[in-house]
């Protein structure tokens, strides 16, 4: 028998038979004797609608009341699969973030969850009644329901299984795991078996859509086992989870020492929502950086890769870096403020660029690896415009036309296109 949370996305709930589905995929479980939380995303679509709703009423939405809004989706999908599973038979019972309670900070609509005072929560799944759970959603300091932005659902999943003390996290999404690439680009992108929580995290960070980075950072903090599977697998035909592992399918993302054999090369990742900003023949000279990337930081504008050229006299220097797509109109009206005290001759900013990465743990163990993927690129006559790397990843910067080019080249050279055993 095993305590497991299982975490539903939009598209899987996003109307009543593929909630019905779900409730089928969550029977499955009770059935074999485990324990089950769950929870559940707002239907497709849904919150972008109430989003709309809010926008219409007001422009200037107050923070608190756009969350009770926001939140009213999963509520609604927590509501109808608790049905759905008390007409199957199965005890159920749904759950609001305050009633449990999972509780914040008072970041409205991008609040972090603080604690979770699970007792009644656990004492109920113990007892044997599946909990549905709303999830994206806690209550703040002053008693008010507060959303958790982006990916907050992944998020809420990984909180209460931490808080559980489950023995595995299943999110179920549209995908029947990670690959090691997008299988969109490469027909032979093949579906990890198990991943590390560092390798997920850079896959999220840098492009991945399966996991948010959030949700993967709290797994690795509070050592939370992940499995990303399918809802859309029959789920007659989906083995139960046992606490053998055996029974697992999906992608298992978890800790290196779980994974034997690990590869050098375990994903590419590309991100094409990067934009490239150049200051053209600014003085060289100490504290220039600080003078460029000080305002972008007070601005909250995010900088990711730095290139820096200086002339052949030493006098002046070209300098690229590159910042998030939706951010580059505000970056250049920052440097543009300030085009006095930075002295540059010309400012630039291009989005016709694509950021791709080579991520993997065994890159820690072996040499050579950007070099031979260098080489393969300049083979392609794929010219590299900024590099950055850690430990465990080599990300570059090129022309978005070879977007596609240099993750087929790449997979391929690090071996990905063969399948394992």
């Amino acid at each position: 028998m095993a305590l497991i949370v299982m975490k539903f996305g939009g598209t899987s709930v996003a109307d009543m038979d593929r909630i019905r589905n779900v409730a089928q995929h969550v029977k499955r479980e009770v059935t074999a004797g485990n324990k089950v939380a769950v929870v559940v995303s707002a239907m497709a679509g849904r919150t972008n609608e109430l989003i709309g709703w809010v926008n219409d009423a007001t422009k200037t939405p107050d923070p608190k009341e756009y969350d009770a809004v926001v939140s009213s989706g999963e509520q609604v999908t927590s509501g109808l699969l608790a049905l759905c599973l008390q007409n199957d038979g199965v005890k159920a019972r749904s759950w609001h973030g305050w009633q449990i309670p999972l509780e914040t900070d008072d970041a409205h609509s991008k609040a972090r969850i603080t604690d979770i005072k699970g007792e009644s929560l656990k004492s109920s799944v113990e007892s044997g009644t599946v909990a549905v759970i709303a999830g994206f959603q806690g209550i703040s300091p002053d008693g008010r329901i507060a959303t958790l932005g982006r990916g907050g659902s992944d998020t809420s999943a990984v909180a209460i299984a931490a808080a559980l003390d489950a023995d595995l996290c299943d999110i179920y999404t549209d995908v029947d795991g990670v690959y090691t690439t997008d299988p969109r680009i490469v027909s032979k992108a093949q579906r990890l078996e198990k991943v590390s929580y560092e390798e997920m995290l850079e896959m999220a960070s840098l492009g991945a859509k399966v996991l948010q980075t959030r949700s993967v950072e709290l797994a690795m903090t509070k050592n939370v086992r992940l499995a990303v599977r399918s809802s859309f697998d029959d789920p007659a035909s989906v083995p139960a989870v046992s606490l053998d592992g055996n029974s697992t399918i999906g992608t298992l993302v978890c800790n290196e020492d779980e994974i034997v054999e690990q590869q050098v090369v375990s994903g590419i990742a590309y991100a094409k929502d990067e934009a490239k900003v150049t200051l053209i023949n600014v003085a060289d000279e100490p504290g220039v950086a600080a003078k460029v990337f000080g305002p972008l930081a007070e601005a909250n504008i995010n900088v990711d890769m730095i290139v820096q050229n200086v002339s052949a006299d030493g006098a002046t220097t070209d300098m690229t870096f590159t910042v998030p797509e939706d951010d580059l109109a505000r970056a250049i009206s920052v440097l543009e403020a300030r085009k006095d005290e930075l002295r540059y001759e010309e400012l630039k900013g291009a989005t016709d660029i694509v950021k791709v990465s080579v991520i993997g743990v065994g890159m820690r163990s072996h040499a050579g690896v950007a070099a031979n993927m260098f080489k393969e690129l300049a083979d392609k006559g794929i010219n590299i415009q900024a590099i950055t790397t850690s430990e465990i990843k080599i990300s570059i910067l090129i022309d978005a036309a070879y977007q596609e080019l240099a993750v087929r080249t790449l997979h391929s050279l690090f071996g990905l296109d063969q399948e394992t055993a």
